[in-house]
């Protein structure tokens, strides 16, 4: 009887030796006539674990790793197939604590299927939620949606049932479901892991958003950095309209739902909704001034839902389960759970998906294990290279929307950058205002301008030239960028500016008298 073997192919791995460790595994159970079934699954997201292997036994699947292809022989002397002891083996997958102690919604799939195999998702739940939304009117979908409290996953928090409810309410010949998989933020991976490691979950919210608002067109616009996810993305597409899941008559029904791949430059920008939309179109990626909202007039001037991957994965489940089941997970206005992603110095890195209302702490030391270089953490950039940096003082307030919003910080899309305490936060404040100036769009004087003279007050800062007043030109100029900005790019680069000048004082060069002075 075949045994079967996981070897991840997500990117994550891949970069790590998983396609050695996927040759070596193969061609050790020939050598020695082994049957095993190789299965590349998606990566459970455990990084610092990576390749991790897992196999089938009476006991359910036993993970090992980190696995390198020199260790495959030994592993099989000490009986790998039977899930045999070995230092490597980690024992259940399930029982790993990094794991256990997760609340896996949107993720429950991800690394137990192969992300290509319709039989395995349909296994585990899979299109269960579109079945329900073709017997549902689409009010009674887009209902759904705003019941179970689903806000925008990508960082603006926005409730998608708004935006769906708005283009549902339109008339027009064509309506469009544009999937936002731009992610440039610094630290984050779930939609990078969610395109590669479960694509059909992410295709069965796009055709629920399109039965939901009157859509028939769908458009996943994808980074040009994830060519696995791009490839694996088509791929699925391909699979899901040759079985029926896609195009004409869908599942069976009169409805119709087309999908395609779009593959963006590399702009940070074009994570913005309307530079987003401009880029669809050919164009270049510059940001819309609003209104109108793409809702009403989005993707070549029609009505357009236009939301973040891991919002649209969601969907699937809270159409499957019910509003209420999602809902019932969080805390505050923050419903459900949200996939954060662990990075920069810390232990172990990897993706946790817990219910809002956990606290940074937790994840930085319950999961993360602390720094990598052994050393205290200083600071935790969250939300992305726009977001604040979090002090100690603040580690312990829960990550929750509003919450965060009242620190002046943004919980965004999940990302967590980790700094020990060797990092230099007026050269990280520095850094956001240079990138803003290279990835502004451009069509704003408060982003395009104020980011660069942003980079010469702070080196000024740095050089104690006039430093009290260059302080306070830096925050003048900071309150400009935020209320006078088109978009977020020039709108938040103050987020990380101030957040270090407010608690990291002493690495600008500040005494006690500056700051009173400033």
């Amino acid at each position: 009887m075949s045994i079967t073997v996981y070897v991840p192919c997500d990117s994550a791995a891949l970069a790590v030796g998983a396609d050695r460790v996927a040759r070596a595994m193969a061609n050790e159970a020939a050598q020695r006539g082994l049957d095993i079934t190789l299965v590349r699954n998606g990566s459970r997201g455990l990084f610092w674990l990576e390749p991790l292997v897992e196999v089938t036994t009476p006991r359910g699947r036993i993970a090992y790793g980190p696995v390198q292809p020199g260790d495959v022989a030994a592993l099989f002397d000490a009986g790998l197939l039977a899930g045999g002891s070995h230092a490597l083996c980690l024992g259940p997958t399930e029982d790993i604590p990094y794991l256990k102690k997760q609340e896996r919604l949107t993720f429950a799939r991800m690394g137990v299927t192969d992300p290509l195999s319709l039989a395995d998702y349909k296994a585990h739940e899979g299109f269960m939620g579109v079945q329900r939304a073709l017997a549902m009117a689409p009010e009674a979908i887009v209902q759904e949606v705003l019941d179970s409290g689903l806000r925008g996953r990508g960082g603006a928090a926005f409730p998608a049932g708004i935006k769906w409810k708005t283009v549902l309410g339109l008339q027009a010949a064509q309506k469009y479901v544009v999937c936002n998989a731009d992610e440039g933020d610094s630290g984050t991976y779930s939609d990078r892991m969610t395109m590669e490691g479960d694509p059909y979950m992410l295709i069965e919210g796009m055709v629920i958003a399109g039965l939901a608002t009157g859509a028939t067109q769908g458009y996943v616009y994808v980074r040009s950095e994830y060519p696995h996810a791009i490839a694996t993305l088509n791929e699925a597409i391909r699979r899901a309209e040759a079985a029926g899941h896609l195009g004409r008559n869908l599942h069976g029904s009169n409805h119709s739902f087309w999908l395609e791949v779009r593959k963006g430059a590399g702009s940070y920008v074009c994570g913005e909704e309307t530079a987003l939309l401009e880029s669809l179109e050919g164009k270049r990626g510059i940001v819309r001034a609003k209104p109108p909202v793409p809702a009403i007039a989005g993707l070549f001037g029609q009505p357009t839902v236009i939301n973040n991957v891991i919002t649209l994965a969601t969907v699937p489940l809270i159409l499957a389960r019910g509003a209420r089941y999602y809902k019932d997970y969080g805390v505050g206005r923050s419903h459900g759970t949200l996939p954060f992603q662990l990075a920069g110095n810390i232990k172990q890195g990897g993706l946790i998906e817990k219910a809002f209302g956990v606290t940074l702490r937790e994840l930085l030391y319950d999961y993360g294990g602390g720094s990598a270089s052994g050393r205290p953490i200083k600071a935790v950039q969250v939300g992305g290279p726009l977001g604040a940096y979090l002090p100690e003082s603040q580690w312990d307030v829960p990550l929750d929307y509003e919450a965060y919003a009242a620190l002046g910080a943004v919980v965004g899309h999940g990302g967590l950058v980790v700094h020990d305490d060797s990092a230099d936060l007026s050269q990280l404040a520095r850094y956001a205002m240079e990138f803003c100036a290279i990835e502004s769009c451009g069509k704003c004087t408060p982003c395009r301008i104020g980011s660069t003279r942003g980079v010469e007050v702070i080196d000024k800062i740095r050089l104690n030239q006039n430093r009290v007043q260059q302080v306070q030109l830096l925050r003048d100029l900071c309150d400009t960028m935020v209320h006078g900005s088109l978009c977020a790019m020039g709108g938040m680069t103050p987020y990380p500016v101030l957040s270090a000048l407010n608690h990291y004082p002493q690495d600008f060069g500040l005494t006690a008298s500056d700051r009173e002075a400033a």
